[in-house]
């Protein structure tokens, strides 16, 4: 949310605004379903702060054009309504939803995923960002190293003709859940995420070697791993779940610590 983008026209500020009523209503009704105060990345002309309001609930909405700013504070005077920068301000409160702007989504996402406090996560972005993110046809490396701690969830897709300007991709309704038991401690994220990048960006002829190398774990010593992990033969680093990769962190990885 950035204001020097390299975007421009009116939208220089890089929101695609979401007018089709029943997303709208989807993305509320999943805030709904969850407890405690709200944070609202981008909200623009208020499509979702409005109905977010009615939900009687501490809400704080956030969003960099001064002008819009100006006029939802005036229409809804029971929110906090600030001009901010969602890469600046701490992404701390309970539940954050929000419509993110397409060409901020990934470090929008990074630094979401890096935020303590939070526990349910419902953001509007990208239709393949929000589909990879959940793990769609493989997962990323983003995704793996921080699934031990969230969950992810595809809800919806939203087609491109649901917001104004009309963007060039769709979107989709992605949720992220805060594990309440994390499959790997806190303590072991930085070496954990260490050996997945290693392992998504290493070489080797199939996922057994790979992981020696990127492990320093002899090949048998990575064999039992693989098989107490259940992972299937010819697998890739991207079909692994996330209960997978945690069984191989404690069986190779977390030698290493």
């Amino acid at each position: 949310m950035r204001s020097h983008t390299p975007h421009g026209g009116r939208h220089e500020l890089g929101q695609n605004f979401l007018h089709h009523r029943p997303t709208i209503e989807r993305i509320v009704a999943l805030v709904r379903a969850t407890e405690g105060p709200i944070l609202e990345i981008g909200c623009g002309d208020g499509a979702l702060t409005h109905p977010l309001a009615r939900l009687g609930r501490d809400l704080v909405a956030l969003d960099l054009d001064r002008r819009r700013v100006s006029r939802l504070r005036a229409q809804l005077p029971s929110v906090t309504v600030r001009h901010a920068d969602a890469l600046d301000v701490p992404l701390d409160r309970p539940v954050v939803v929000g419509n993110v702007p397409f060409h901020l989504t990934t470090p929008i996402l990074r630094r979401l995923l890096r935020s303590p406090g939070w526990r349910h996560a419902i953001v509007l972005t990208q239709w393949e960002v929000a589909r990879k993110r959940a793990g769609v046809g493989g997962s990323t490396m983003m995704t793996a190293q921080t699934a031990p701690w969230f969950s992810f969830g595809l809800d919806q897709r939203v087609p491109a003709r649901h917001f104004t300007p009309m963007p060039s991709v769709d979107g989709g309704i992605l949720t992220v859940e805060r594990r309440a038991r994390p499959l790997v401690p806190a303590r072991e994220r930085a070496p954990y995420e260490q050996l997945v990048r290693a392992v998504f960006t290493g070489r080797g002829s199939g996922l057994e070697q790979i992981l020696a190398r990127a492990s320093g774990q002899p090949p048998r010593v990575v064999a039992r791993a693989l098989t107490g992990a259940e992972v299937a033969k010819g697998a890739l680093p991207r079909d692994l779940t996330p209960s997978q990769w945690a069984s191989l962190w404690i069986a190779l990885g977390r030698r290493r610590v």
